[in-house]
């Protein structure tokens, strides 16, 4: 069987001896995860089978995590992850979508490898820990405590390794050529739904290197009208000639996802609208120019803030947030945010995607930069031009 792992087994061990220092500093003795991130994380599991209930458990006194999941899913764990075959523990289809409870399998597990007394970690902020899950192993394991340890591991995977950063690059070059393809096929006359068939061809295509992957949300391709909004769905309907096409993709390379956004204008801008481009792509450089370790997150949307300000305009959402690993339904790793407020120290290693869009009352665009904080600065992980692109 061929193995699929994307990391050394080292540097599984590195990120799993992180998680539990941060375990034994809130006196925790079992963590439950139920995002497919951090499972992901810790054992390198990669399937899409995050529909149905999976855990990963981490026991300080286990040395390996234990995977949990579908019966017919365990094959993919022998074959993403290192985890012995102790340690895969699939759960039988009579648990699926059915009046059985597979946190009651998960709870006889937690119950064989660390007893009944021990206090529990949960990530109750998380897409795929349900109010149903949570009372579940309440009732399953009586005697346990539990307490919320959401983000635990998110924290831990904000500062990124070399071999991940390598990732992020190749992702971001998917995401250039995603782009690419979408400013050539953009055409007065062509529908909105071939523009996107475009881009989602090339996403999965890759480069002539590499391929791509599905990603953690659909593109957003905002024509016209819908301009003015971050996160509408596109139509059948023909591109007309002086149309705003605000598109923001992601390139995904085995999960690592790099976000980008541009805007391309279908006939020539107004004066108007191109100085705000203009306005845009200065305050977008102004934000880049601020990253520097040691600064913080709120000191780079300030400086993004005053030169946005100095024209007459403001941007009330977040000016960007971390990103790295993810799965359906979001990359954002719901950490750090580049808004005002955030007083997290940039490091090295993290990766962000600075968010520049405005989206005003009669007009909306989208000029961004996903990076990494580097030892003096930052590396942009796309290489196309922060620019206003006109067809």
């Amino acid at each position: 069987m061929k193995q699929e792992l994307r990391f050394e087994r080292s540097e599984f061990t590195h990120r799993l001896d992180a998680v539990k220092k941060e375990m034994k500093a809130r006196s925790l003795d079992v963590l439950l995860l139920s995002e497919p991130s951090n499972a992901n994380y810790l054992t390198g599991y990669d399937a899409y089978s995050f529909y149905v209930p999976q855990m990963v458990v981490v026991a300080l006194n286990h040395n390996e995590p234990v995977w949990i999941g579908r019966g017919q899913d365990g094959i993919s764990a022998s074959m993403t992850t290192y985890l012995s075959k102790n340690n895969i523990r699939p759960f039988p289809d009579v648990f699926v979508q059915s009046a059985l409870s597979p946190y009651d399998f998960v709870a006889e597990i937690v119950k064989e490898i660390c007893g009944e007394r021990v206090r529990i970690g949960v990530e109750m902020g998380g897409y795929y820990y349900s109010a149903r899950a949570h009372a579940d192993l309440l009732k399953a394991l009586p005697r346990a405590s539990f307490t919320d340890a959401d983000l635990l591991v998110n924290w831990i995977r904000l500062v990124k390794s070399p071999a991940e950063i390598a990732l992020m690059r190749e992702a971001g070059q998917i995401a250039d050529a995603m782009m690419y393809r979408a400013i050539e096929i953009a055409a007065p006359g062509v529908r909105e739904c071939d523009v996107a068939a475009a881009v989602y061809h090339q996403m999965m295509a890759g480069t002539p290197a590499f391929g791509g992957s599905y990603t953690c949300s659909p593109i957003y391709l905002c024509v016209g009208e819908k301009a003015i909004a971050p996160h509408a769905a596109w139509s059948d309907d023909p591109l007309e000639e002086r149309t705003v096409v605000n598109l923001e993709l992601f390139g995904n390379r085995h999960r690592y996802q790099v976000n980008l956004a541009r805007t391309i204008c279908i006939g020539s801008p107004s004066q108007k609208y191109q100085k705000l481009a203009d306005v845009v792509v200065e305050s977008l450089e102004a934000g880049l120019d601020a990253v520097i370790p040691g600064k913080t997150a709120e000191q780079v949307h300030a400086a993004f803030a005053r030169n946005l300000a100095k024209h007459g305009y403001e941007k009330d959402s977040r000016l960007g947030y971390s990103l790295g690993l993810g799965y359906p339904p979001a990359v954002g790793e719901k950490t750090v945010s580049l808004r005002k407020g955030d007083q997290t120290v940039l490091r090295p290693g993290m990766c962000f995607h600075m968010m520049s869009g405005l989206w005003l009352e009669n007009e909306g665009i989208t000029i961004t930069q996903p990076f990494v904080v580097t030892e003096t600065g930052y590396e942009a992980l796309t290489k196309i031009p922060r620019q206003l692109f006109i067809k």
